[in-house]
């Protein structure tokens, strides 16, 4: 015994050190977490002077606080799609991790190309642009959200009557919706629609389609507003025209005057966007595609897998005399 306790001892220093030389080398190839606080993601948009849009700039905010990373929010405040391309020039030229852009029209197709030519993700938010290199979509189902305000209108009407449908036209997303409210109340054979009237996304311009609408047709019985400067604009057509709860409205969006005129009674409901996930969601999967890889396949860039998904639906909500105060800003 005595012969084997030196032995035994130095078996124990050599197994010591072979733990100490093993969390020693451990240590020294972990790699350092890498800082993402100067990567910047940047939304181009146009519009910027309607509330509705207010709720992108919070989700852009909001995104970047939690994910510890620089966003912009830039773009014209009016529908101008040439100083929106030269917005987007811009934010090409500041090399971002990622653009999220609102997809207004197919004229923004070349300028989305050109930042994916040179690298720079792209993810559409509210309008999509599938003619494009866009790497996802990110905004409401569309279809659904017409097809959830038609139910509510022809509920609204006792499911018969005269309604018109208030529209900017030529976007994708607006078109989309108008399909799914004539889906919607073709279910019902007592109502017709009458006529579609542009809005051009102005709260004045679409007063001044709402009253001509009513004088068109005095026994309208309903106006469905797909975008968001319809409501306001039909809300003021309406009260101006002492028709109050004669012509139900259902607006879009949840600007505080649509909220006030559903509060008041002129409109009857909206059809709300949770519009700030848009491009909450979209940030996130630019950061993901940055930053966290998930490892579908052996090796993803070779085998053409992004990663992301192609589409998400943030979902809409009906909004009226029940829930409205809920929404108010």
């Amino acid at each position: 015994m005595k012969r084997l306790l030196p032995l035994l001892i130095l078996l124990a220093i050599i197994f010591t050190g072979c733990q100490k030389a093993e969390t020693v080398s451990t240590e020294a190839v972990a790699a350092p977490e890498a800082s993402t606080a100067d990567q910047l993601y940047i939304e181009v948009s146009a519009l910027g002077n309607l509330d509705y849009f207010y709720d992108h700039k919070m989700g852009m905010k909001m995104v970047g606080e939690e994910l510890g990373v620089r966003t912009e929010y830039i773009g014209p405040a009016e529908y101008d799609m040439n100083a929106m391309i030269s917005a987007f020039e811009s934010a090409i030229a500041k090399k971002p991790n990622g653009i999220v852009v609102v997809g207004f029209e197919p004229s923004l197709n070349s300028i989305v190309n050109k930042a994916i030519a040179q690298g720079i993700p792209v993810v559409t938010v509210d309008a999509d642009l599938p003619g494009s290199d866009r790497l996802a979509f990110i905004g409401t189902g569309n279809f659904g959200a017409g097809v959830e305000g038609g139910k509510k209108l022809a509920s609204l009407i006792g499911e018969s009557g005269k309604v018109a449908i208030m529209t900017k036209p030529g976007q994708s997303n607006l078109e989309e919706r108008i399909a799914g409210y004539k889906q919607a109340l073709s279910e019902f054979p007592g109502i017709e629609i009458v006529q579609i009237a542009d809005t051009r996304s102005d709260p004045v311009i679409a007063a001044q389609a709402a009253s001509a609408l009513m004088q068109k047709y005095p026994d309208l019985k309903g106006l469905a507003c797909v975008e968001g400067a319809g409501g306001a604009g039909a809300a003021t057509a309406v009260r101006e025209a002492g028709k109050a709860g004669i012509v139900k409205i259902v607006a879009m969006d949840r600007g505080n005057e649509v909220l006030e005129a559903i509060e008041e009674g002129i409109i009857s409901a909206t059809v709300a966007q949770q519009t700030a996930l848009m491009p909450y969601y979209a940030t996130q999967i630019l950061f993901n595609l940055n930053n966290s890889k998930v490892a579908i396949t052996t090796d993803n860039k070779l085998a053409g897998v992004l990663g992301i998904p192609a589409t998400v639906d943030t979902g809409t909500v009906i909004v009226d005399e029940s829930n409205y105060k809920f929404f108010m800003r």
